[in-house]
């Protein structure tokens, strides 16, 4: 059979298969047969070459026409097929206006980033600006900068997850204070909010992430009575109603003298109630008198200046003002949990 005769025999062939395609699917592996790298067609340009110079020019326009009406028919074919189940489907996917409509669900904040802006608010209607600082940083601005010396006992406290020798997930928002402290002169008053890690089981009562806000003022005769007043007054304002707070001596390197902070039980009046575990008083923060080596670390001179800090877990606030039982229900997205706060 001449190349000739091959091309028209193909040419049928085509046009038979063609008139049986009923779907795009069809018609999607007929052109892969016949137009496809391996098909007819490529076969026809390779015995091309066994044939004389003089038969060629005529012989190649032959199979380049053919291949030209097999893409056009193809394409044709294509339009018709995919209107009609276009069209098919349109019949199947009646709409019933009878039937009720679906009920669109309204987004919310999760309870944690709740607790964090209301707390922001607060903080900054009392006068702190908002600074944020790097969830990855040096041992230096995490541990060194705050007077956590390389060997010191106190590392202990917490557990960190080191990226290398000197990388880290910082373990508290304090990695902004020295960083501060370098970039603005005092008077410095600033809230650091955000995200910590620290490389604890997973319990009801911790996890290995968790939120936190820290709060640092820095100016001339900065004391107690000016952390004492605004404790009084931030805790006041967050829990809706006037509280007592209580100040117990505690230690952090950062601060010294350290203290932690508890406000009378909202939920028994100080009475005793398993929120408060009966004692009458929540822990809610732990804080103290800038340490004068962080202020060398900051190049400010304790000896002009001083300040407090203070930081408070967020989820620890949320738990105390809604009896959470167990902090894993944060991460878990129940939306029967989460669709309980507003």
């Amino acid at each position: 059979m001449s190349l000739s005769e091959k091309i028209k025999q193909l040419r049928s062939e085509f046009l038979n298969e063609l008139t049986l395609a009923s779907t795009s699917k069809d018609l999607e592996n007929l052109k892969v047969k016949f137009l496809g790298k391996k098909g007819p067609i490529p076969a026809l340009m390779i015995e091309l070459k066994n044939c004389s110079a003089d038969d060629r020019p005529l012989l190649g326009k032959q199979i380049n026409d053919l291949k030209e009406e097999l893409i056009s028919h193809c394409n044709l074919t294509e339009s018709r097929l995919k209107d009609a189940e276009m069209l098919a489907r349109f019949s199947s996917e009646a709409i019933d206006p009878t039937l009720p409509g679906r009920r669109q669900y309204l987004g919310r904040s999760h309870p944690l980033m709740q607790m964090m802006d209301r707390a922001i608010d607060i903080l900054a209607g009392m006068g702190f600006s908002v600074r944020l600082g790097p969830e990855v940083d040096t041992d230096y601005y995490n541990f060194e900068g705050l007077n956590f010396a390389p060997d010191h006992p106190s590392r202990d406290m917490q557990d960190t997850f080191y990226l290398n020798t000197e990388w880290l997930l910082r373990t508290h928002t304090s990695n902004v204070q020295v960083r501060v402290m370098e970039e603005f002169a005092p008077p410095i008053r600033i809230i650091a909010p955000g995200r910590t890690f620290r490389n604890e089981n997973i319990s009801a009562r911790s996890h290995v992430f968790f939120h936190q806000i820290e709060g640092l003022y820095i100016d001339r005769n900065v004391s107690f009575a000016d952390l004492f007043a605004t404790m009084d007054e931030f805790w006041s304002k967050l829990l809706g109603e006037k509280v007592q707070t209580r100040f117990r001596p505690s230690y952090f390197p950062f601060v010294e003298p350290g203290l932690e902070v508890d406000v009378r039980c909202t939920a028994c009046r100080g009475k005793g109630c398993r929120l408060c575990k009966h004692s009458g008083w929540l822990e809610v923060c732990g804080a103290g008198m800038v340490h004068p080596n962080v202020l060398k670390k900051g190049n400010i001179d304790p000896e002009q200046y001083s300040g407090y800090a203070w930081g408070m877990g967020i989820e620890r606030l949320t738990i105390l003002q809604y009896d959470i039982p167990d902090i894993r229900m944060f991460t878990q997205n129940d939306i029967r949990f989460l669709s309980q706060f507003p």
